[in-house]
Formats: C-alpha cells, sequence, structure tokens
C-alpha cells in the first residue's frame, strides 16, 4: 500500500498503476449491525508532478454484509467508488502529505471507505420495514 516516490523519481516512473486488497480495521462500518464481509479491492493509478505532489486516483470496491436497517433481515450491499487525491510533501490541511520518499495510501483508503459508505443497508430496495400486523 505503498507508492515508493523517491525510487519512482529516480527511475523516471512518473506514472503507473496498482491494485491490491486491503483488510480493513473491523470497526470501519458505521453501519449498526454490519461489518465490511472480506478484504477491500483497491485499484488506482498515480502520478509525480515536477513539484513533487502525487496525485492518486482509485476505486475502492467491498461488501457491505449484516442485517436490514428496516426490518433486521439477512442484508448485503457491494460498494464501488472512486476518489481523486493529492499528496503534497509538506504538512497542508487540504490535502494528504507525505514525508517526501514514499506514501502510505492506508488513511486515504479508509477515508474512502467511510465516506463510500451508505446511511442504511436494505434486504431489498422495497422494504417497508418490521411487519407489526404479523
Amino acid at each position: 500500500m505503498k507508492i515508493e516516490v523517491k525510487k519512482l523519481n529516480a527511475l523516471k516512473k512518473y506514472t503507473g498503476v496498482f491494485e491490491y486488497d486491503y483488510r480493513p480495521p473491523a470497526d470501519i462500518c458505521l453501519i449498526p449491525l454490519c461489518s465490511i464481509n472480506g478484504s477491500v479491492k483497491v485499484k488506482g493509478s498515480y502520478e509525480i508532478y515536477e513539484d513533487d505532489c502525487v496525485g492518486v486516483n482509485f476505486t475502492v470496491a467491498y461488501r457491505i454484509c449484516g442485517q436490514c436497517s428496516y426490518c433486521l433481515n439477512d442484508a448485503v450491499k457491494d460498494i464501488e467508488r472512486s476518489f481523486e487525491v493529492l499528496f503534497v510533501p509538506e504538512e497542508d490541511p487540504d490535502n494528504y502529505s507525505y514525508d517526501g520518499n514514499s506514501i502510505d495510501l492506508k488513511t486515504a483508503v479508509n477515508d474512502a471507505i467511510l465516506f463510500s459508505q451508505p446511511n442504511v443497508i436494505l434486504c431489498r430496495e422495497d422494504c417497508t420495514g418490521i411487519d407489526v400486523n404479523n
């Protein structure tokens, strides 16, 4: 989950792609009674700019499993979202920073997982909730 910027600059490889499976922290799912099933697929590309800033475009894909937010039946939802982030070689409150040598994508990927989660997970699109008449 690292981009070795200094090494890539020395090799004159200013663009590239990456792909890996990431095992997120167990408590990263914000939806009650749900969790991320398995690993998160992370796929993307990077570009190293002349000022040593690095633009990273990536997609996270994962599955949330648990109980329906309305009726508590079993529910599954597949998520796939794309993100664009900028890493800068100094502290910057508006962007991700790195030490000038290598970028650890872990924080950006965890943020992407958090931002991509739905508010609720449903067992089916037309779920109306618990049937109190039965």
